[in-house]
């Protein structure tokens, strides 16, 4: 970092628009992922009846391929699930199969694989999907495995809190570094940080994931305000390092604060959901990846609803931004079958036998539904459109700096 640079410059919502901007033209996928409000609106503009009325349950919102990984519960058990409620709310499950097919097919085209393994990944999702519906409890055992979520799970068991700390805090064990992602707060930022620290619920949170012996407590060290991901960039998002103290031995933990958002997808008729937009997030949560869901507690900073969790250094994100034809495949069934599993577990019996059938109902593909193809190759089309021009407003913009 310059250190003639001002400590709040990076902070700039012009400078951090710019930089989201940026982010989501690095590629068709990134801009995928960075574009859920285009999706709904797409969505919202189909004709009536494109897509099947699921039952009502909680849905991720956003379930594209980086919003799924390695996630560990509070008793250190490592699942694949979805790792980013943002956007979570009660509505149509059909709009997360769509948006997680549209990310894989994406990413695919990324891989440049030929359409014949676009239509087979398409094939695998609707099965692994409809299975992970019906056996909510055992529908991966069943899947081929794909080697992308198993890598996965094998790397998230074998880290550890130096393997976060190298990451996160670049080897430091007292203070965040300072530079592109983290940035000094001012002092009502940081007082108001303080209180949160000693929140009793938030208190309650890190003493329980720490393992804590009776009378521990935890002192904040260190607090920034953290740039990172891609839709909360200009959004509320801080980083706490804290220590917890009077065990055997202080150790340390990362809190990870975050703005709440409004929903984006429309909810489903009548849907009972908390108000605050933190309490849904969490609630949420707790419904579709509980190891995640039962880390995180609903708070407020100044005045804005936020959630804060303990980051786990076994929390991964999926990277498959390459992969070969015969895994591309196998990475749509698995992921699929854990969404169903997300979504199967919430339904009475009879809901799931129902909307397995429409999801299994045959259309282009041996196993595609016909709705699922034709809203996933349009959505392709106008989402290709969106990126060539995106991509030419920034070279643009570029050009007149």
């Amino acid at each position: 970092m310059d250190m003639q640079m001002p400590a709040r410059s990076g902070r700039e919502a012009s400078e951090l628009e710019q930089r989201r901007l940026c982010k989501i033209a690095s590629s068709p996928h990134a801009y995928v992922r960075g574009s859920t409000a285009q999706f709904y609106e797409l969505i919202a503009a189909m004709p009536a009846g494109s897509l099947p009325e699921g039952p009502a349950v909680w849905i991720c919102g956003d379930a594209h391929l980086g919003n799924l990984g390695a996630v560990a519960g509070p008793d250190g058990r490592i699942d694949i699930q979805i790792r980013d409620l943002d956007q979570t709310l009660v509505s149509n499950p059909a709009f997360d199969l769509v948006r997680l097919a549209l990310s894989l097919v994406t990413a695919a085209l990324n891989a440049t694989l030929p359409g014949i393994v676009t239509a087979r990944m398409m094939d695998a999702m609707a099965v692994g999907y409809a299975d992970g519906i019906l056996d909510p409890d055992h529908a991966e055992q069943d899947i081929a495995e794909s080697e992308i979520v198993a890598t996965t799970r094998r790397r998230a068991l074998g880290r550890r809190w130096r393997h976060l700390s190298r990451e996160r805090l670049k080897g430091k064990d007292a203070r965040l570094p300072r530079g592109n992602r983290f940035f000094d707060l001012d002092p009502a930022e940081q007082a108001a940080f303080e209180a949160l620290s000693r929140d009793p619920e938030v208190h309650r949170l890190v003493l329980a994931l720490g393992g804590a012996e009776a009378g521990a407590e935890i002192r904040l060290l260190d607090a920034a305000y953290w740039i990172k991901g891609c839709s909360s960039l200009g959004r509320l998002r801080y980083a706490g390092l804290v220590e917890i103290s009077g065990g055997a031995r202080p150790h340390l933990a990362l809190l990870d604060v975050k703005e709440a958002v409004p929903f984006l997808a429309p909810p489903a008729p009548g849907a009972d959901m908390p108000a605050d937009a933190a309490a849904r997030v969490v609630a949420g949560a707790r419904a579709l990846s509980p190891n995640l869901g039962d880390r995180m507690v609903a708070a407020n900073f100044q005045g804005t609803p936020v959630t804060v969790r303990e980051l786990m250094p076994q929390d991964l994100k999926i990277d498959a931004e390459q992969f070969s034809r015969g895994e591309a495949v196998r990475v749509s069934g698995h992921l699929a079958a854990i969404l169903g599993r997300a979504h199967g577990r919430q339904m009475s019996a009879n809901a799931r036998r129902s909307w397995s059938d429409t999801v299994r109902a045959p259309g282009q593909g041996a196993d595609t539904p016909g709705w699922l193809w034709s809203a996933v190759t349009d959505l392709m089309g106008a989402h290709q459109r969106g990126y060539l021009e995106h991509c030419r407003r920034i070279a643009r913009e570029d050009l007149a700096a």
